[in-house]
């Protein structure tokens, strides 16, 4: 029949990923790792099975029907097969649920399980991560009418009970602007307060409650008058209860997520506690739904070098496999080094999240976690894009055929970048950690991390000394500091990074195997001073001058 190329087969993400082993062995207690064992070697399974399943049948999305037959208004969403998976994989597997165990390792127990599942739930994982950060964001309002209502259910281990909730902040006169929004809530004669307006970006609009940003009538303007409010989409009949979807979203990727425009009219709303900073109130959350796309950005890029590495060893080109071939050596090997320093701040993130939930941390580590979380989100989110994009080159034109399944992850990962802050938005977060505690957090955690004598510390040390002193010479001039945000971000992400490899490294010296050394050195040599940027000329250049 002539030639046929061979198509990349996902080996199990748990056995034969080493970074997650190397962290669960090394991170989580054996009896940890021992509880949580059986749903990982599960999520792994489902995630070989999801991949098999993708090269046999093609890509579904979801389908909104307005109209039944008989012209009643439904609002109907068929979702995909993975979808309706969702409630009993998390709950069987306590995807969610592992995250809220009264331990301090609970958060990376949990995150490991979302690590292996995400890619196979066709970011189902993008309502469960809205749904931890509204638990936390409940817990954290102290109304005890809420917890009792919706925790039980957000955090359920049994599918028939198990709730989803939406994020509904975003509308078309704001973004990240959230201060513009203009729905409404209203209380009426009854004492109730409903809601009336218009979310331009409701994703997963198919979950049973959601949290809501809305400007009490009669309040004033901007972000301060805004009140966080807790919905329930349907009545007890399983009827939408004011609300109406107006479309599905056509986006660049995430096509199986059913992200809708909405209108709000007469939803009726609890407000989780004082009727104004309601923005205040959503902060609890960011932590969590940060870490989260972290960890999604981190699986997108396991899933894509993974694939790559598979298929190297199938095609044979000009003689020779692609593994074989020197140049193909060191673009995977590029791939695996920039990953693998993503992985581990992330997980270090996941790690201080759990020790600070659970009252388990020290003051430095909640301020390093304050300053490392927007670090890893917006660090994480641009190099799973790089890594896709350089992965899906390796497959030849067969990257760019859609029936592969292979272009599906470079335009998903387009949206970590865009999720819970862009990465200006988050950079400018981060100045405002910083403003607080400069970069001392950091310099605590690279002393406890570094060894006097490790040959790496001086790169890593002078990292951060030009960081610091950067920021000191910009200090006076807030606008310049802005303006050089993304690079400070960029450089202390990779700092961190490194210090973290520079440990693993250490851990596998025991057992002889060199390639976390490997990865270490490679992403060093690829270095760390993100600072420098050309100045000046901005406004001439896009013509506002």
């Amino acid at each position: 029949m002539g030639f046929l190329q061979e198509a990349p087969q996902l080996a199990h993400p748990l056995h034969t990923d080493r970074v997650l082993g190397a962290w669960l062995a090394n991170v989580l207690p054996g009896d940890h790792v021992a509880a949580a064992m059986p749903d990982l070697v599960a999520l792994g399974d489902y995630a070989v099975a999801s991949w098999e399943r993708r090269l046999r049948t093609p890509r579904m999305e979801p389908v909104l029907t307005s109209w039944d037959a008989w012209g009643d208004r439904v609002d109907r969403i068929a979702l995909t097969p993975a979808w309706e998976d969702g409630p009993h994989v998390t709950t069987r597997h306590a995807v969610l649920a592992a995250g809220h165990d009264a331990s301090p390792f609970a958060r990376t127990a949990q995150f490991a399980r979302v690590y292996l599942y995400h890619l196979a739930s066709e970011f189902y994982c993008c309502p469960l991560a809205m749904t931890d950060g509204a638990a936390t964001a409940i817990r954290a309002s102290g109304n005890a009418a809420l917890m009792a209502r919706a925790l039980p259910r957000f955090l359920s281990r049994d599918a028939a009970t198990f709730w989803l909730s939406g994020q509904w902040m975003t509308e078309t006169p704001g973004g990240s602007d959230v201060g513009r929004t203009e729905t409404v809530a209203r209380r009426g004669d009854d004492g109730a307060w409903r809601l009336y307006g218009r979310k331009w970006f409701s994703s997963a609009v198919v979950g049973e409650a959601a949290l809501a940003l809305a400007r009490p009538e009669g309040a004033g303007p901007g972000t301060a008058a805004l009140a966080l409010f807790y919905v329930e989409t349907k009545d007890a009949h399983g009827r939408w209860q004011g609300v109406t979807i107006d479309r599905l979203k056509k986006k660049l990727g995430t096509h199986e997520l059913p992200t809708a425009e909405i209108h709000l009219d007469g939803l009726p709303a609890t407000p989780l506690g004082e009727l104004a900073h309601g923005v205040r109130q959503v902060a609890p959350m960011l932590n969590i739904t940060r870490t989260w796309n972290a960890v999604c950005a981190v699986a997108s890029m396991a899933r894509a070098i993974a694939l790559a590495r598979d298929y190297a060893t199938r095609r044979h080109a000009f003689g020779a496999r692609l593994i074989d071939q020197p140049l193909h050596q060191r673009t995977l090997a590029d791939l695996q080094a920039e990953f693998e320093g993503a992985f581990s701040l992330t997980f270090h993130v996941a790690g201080l999240l759990g020790r600070v939930e659970q009252g388990d941390a020290t003051a430095h580590e909640a301020a390093l976690l304050r300053l490392l979380t927007p670090l890893a989100k917006l660090w994480t989110a641009k190099a799973s894009i790089r890594v896709t994009s350089e992965a899906l080159e390796c497959f030849g034109g067969a990257g760019y055929i859609e029936d592969t399944g292979l272009p599906q992850l470079l335009r998903d990962a387009q949206v970590y970048a865009i999720w819970e802050g862009t990465t200006n938005v988050l950079s400018l977060d981060m100045l405002r950690a910083l403003g607080t505690t400069g970069v001392d957090p950091l310099r605590t955690e690279l002393d406890a991390l570094l060894p006097a004598n490790a040959k790496e510390r001086p790169a890593i040390v002078a990292a951060l000394d030009a960081t610091e002193a950067l920021l000191g010479e910009l200090s006076a001039d807030r606008t310049t500091l802005e303006a050089a945000a993304r690079g400070i971000a960029f450089t202390l992400a990779r700092t961190m990074a490194a210090a973290l490899l520079v440990r693993a490294a250490g851990w596998a010296e025991a057992s002889g195997d060199p390639r976390p050394t490997a990865a270490c050195r490679r992403f060093l040599a690829r270095g760390l001073d993100r600072l420098r940027l050309p100045e000046g000329d901005d406004d001439a250049l896009l013509g506002v001058g």
